[in-house]
């Protein structure tokens, strides 16, 4: 099992739902993060007053998959979320030893 974590532009959530559903993965955790890469920010002017801010808003998205499904996965994610421009984001993957379902106390791939 691999844990895919990427965090994406809050406008490619949708695409990349749609892409991981088509390779068969329908458990997900999406959670809303600020952060900043090569991207730095932006300068915006409130009331007058130049002010800058350094924290984008990004979704950062949780998956673990079999591991004869990563690269689908990973090919599925970069096609959607990729625009081309500075700010797309990152994907990363981890090894996963074991998953237990808390519910039903099964283990490894009858977990996820």
């Amino acid at each position: 099992m691999t844990k895919i974590e990427c965090i994406l532009r809050p406008g490619k959530l949708e695409s990349v739902k749609e892409a991981v559903n088509k390779c068969g993965i329908q458990g997900m955790t999406v959670t809303q993060v600020i952060g900043c890469g090569l991207q730095k920010g932006r300068t915006e002017v409130y009331r007058g007053a130049e002010y800058s801010i350094n924290l984008l808003p990004k979704v950062k998205v949780e998956m673990v998959v079999p591991d004869r499904d990563v690269e689908s996965v990973v090919k599925a994610i970069t096609g959607a979320a990729r625009t081309g421009e500075i700010g797309d984001g990152k994907l990363f993957t981890y090894k996963i030893d074991n998953a237990i379902r808390i519910r039903t106390g099964e283990t490894g791939k009858a977990a996820i």
